[in-house]
């Protein structure tokens, strides 16, 4: 595995060499050995899976405060997505700005999010199937969300969503919070 550092402190693009054959392929998604070499934490309590049925379905952006606070690995074991994470850490050199980076089952990259970071998608290809690893347990009431389209972050979407939760539509801009 290979632990490429992104423009966001804590936030890493993990490639890894997957060797292919006439039978497919066989590749590790994690590897905590690796995960402690690089420095990253793999301390996973909770494994979620997201199933996607249509291209541009956007979800995010979403991050956990307090005690939930999280860091996330996420996967994409089938289809192709835009993943988005976004530094909301207000101590940060780089608060409010965004990395991406294009995961799909081809090319075997994953996304790993840091603490203070809000994360979200758009699908690039119907059925897309996500795995996503955390280090803390989903809180709902320490949960906190921004809106995909905040000016405040200017984000450069690839496709048009077709298709959003009514909560995501919802999430004040940063200017009024």
């Amino acid at each position: 595995m290979i632990f490429e550092p992104l423009s966001i402190s804590g936030a890493y693009l993990i490639r890894k060499n997957i060797p292919i054959d006439e039978r497919g392929y066989f590749s590790r998604i994690f590897d905590k050995a690796e995960f402690s070499h690089a420095g990253v934490n793999a301390d996973f309590v909770q494994i979620s899976l997201s199933r996607n049925y249509t291209k541009g379905t956007l979800r995010g952006l979403h991050s956990q405060t307090g005690e939930s606070a999280e860091e996330k690995l996420v996967v994409c074991a089938q289809g192709e997505i835009f993943d988005v994470c976004v530094d909301m850490r207000e101590d940060s050199p780089t608060y409010l700005q965004y990395c991406s980076a294009i995961l799909s089952e081809e090319n075997g990259q994953a996304l790993y999010v840091p603490k203070g970071c809000a994360h979200g998608f758009i699908s690039l290809t119907d059925n897309v199937q996500l795995v996503y690893f955390m280090t803390a347990e989903h809180n709902p009431q320490l949960e906190r969300g921004y809106r995909w389209d905040d000016p405040a972050l200017s984000i450069k979407w690839p496709v048009s969503p077709q298709i959003i939760s009514e909560k995501d539509r919802n999430w004040s801009l940063i200017e009024n919070r």
